[in-house]
């Protein structure tokens, strides 16, 4: 006999970063796979080391990770695990993230700028990953920033039907926080049965990050709930001066539905002292208690995830999660 002929098995290993490992769990529980142990640490002078302590030869591997607070540090931990995954012999090696760092520098504004998005692709790419799967990206076009497949999920129908299942009943309209927002905020109108669309005319100093100044709305919001919608909430100066400038114009409510809640200093504060009754978030990142405020909802991301996970496993489709939706 001229050749060994063996069965073509496939095994799937779930990896947890520590941004986050309460996440990687509960995708490990709704796949029935729990996350491969590993000896993960930091040297005395920051170096971060990592081993799996199972043999990862010949596997299709998916690592989780939470970028959160402290966002170099995830990346890089992220970056020195696919690399232990590619020389443990790792078949192929698919990056989750549920938020993807430095999405927001996705362009150049002004020149000698650097696109920030299109760098952490490359080191990811570099490092060994085969391919990325992540959540509601700042801008789509990201994408393209990656030579490999990436499956890009949405949140918004976890959201909507939280939202339509609380406000029933009641007169909405859609809000788009800025101009940039309003492709966005038409798929939400779209999915809650065409309800009016208005949005928030801004401006932003560029040399000032983080600071916004809004002008006028543009829509039907008298008597109505307004649900803003956005795709992170970082200090919240945005949301919070949205909702004050809707109120003026007679908006009955103003909810908030955002996917990412990075909630940097001073969100915290901003979102306590705001008009917003209700900011509904998903946990694409954790929440420390400090900032788990009786007006945030926090809907799981879980289970979305894992069905993602588990489509890329089988060779299956991503895009039937969401009806073609790209």
């Amino acid at each position: 006999m001229g050749s060994i002929v063996a069965e073509n098995r496939k095994s799937l290993m779930l990896f947890s970063g520590r941004g986050f490992p309460e996440l990687a769990e509960e995708i490990g529980q709704v796949l029935g796979v729990a996350p491969t142990p590993s000896d993960s640490y930091e040297f005395a002078n920051g170096e971060i080391f990592v081993r799996f302590k199972d043999s990862v030869r010949g596997s299709d591997a998916f690592v989780v990770q939470s970028v959160t607070e402290g966002v170099n540090r995830w990346v890089m931990e992220t970056l020195i695990m696919i690399d232990a995954l590619k020389r443990g012999s790792a078949k192929r090696i698919t990056v989750v993230l549920p938020f993807y760092p430095y999405s927001r520098q996705d362009k150049k504004h002004r020149g000698r700028e650097p696109i920030s998005a299109r760098l952490v692709a490359d080191l990811l790419k570099t490092a060994g990953a085969n391919r990325i799967l992540t959540v509601d990206l700042h801008t789509a076009q990201i994408q393209g920033f990656f030579d490999g497949p990436v499956d890009h999920l949405f949140a918004m129908d976890i959201l909507a039907d939280y939202v339509q299942r609380k406000y029933a009943g009641r007169p909405m309209t859609v809000v788009a926080p800025d101009s940039g927002r309003v492709r966005v905020a038409e798929r939400w109108t779209d999915r809650l049965g065409g309800c009016p669309l208005a949005f928030i005319h801004k401006t932003r100093d560029p040399l000032k990050p983080n600071q916004v100044v809004a002008n006028r709305v543009v829509g039907e919001v008298e008597g109505r709930v307004c649900l803003i919608v956005d795709d992170m909430i970082d200090t919240g100066g945005t949301i919070a001066k949205a909702a004050d400038i809707l109120f003026q114009e007679g908006a009955a409510d103003v909810i908030v539905a955002s996917t990412h809640a990075l909630l940097s200093d001073p969100a915290t504060e901003r979102l306590k002292n705001s008009r917003i009754s209700e900011l509904v978030v998903t946990n694409t990142l954790p929440l420390s208690p400090e900032k788990q405020l009786d007006k945030i909802t926090v809907l799981s991301i879980a289970p979305l995830l894992a069905r993602a996970i588990r489509e890329v496993f089988d060779d299956g489709s991503v895009t039937t999660l969401f009806g073609g939706l790209s």
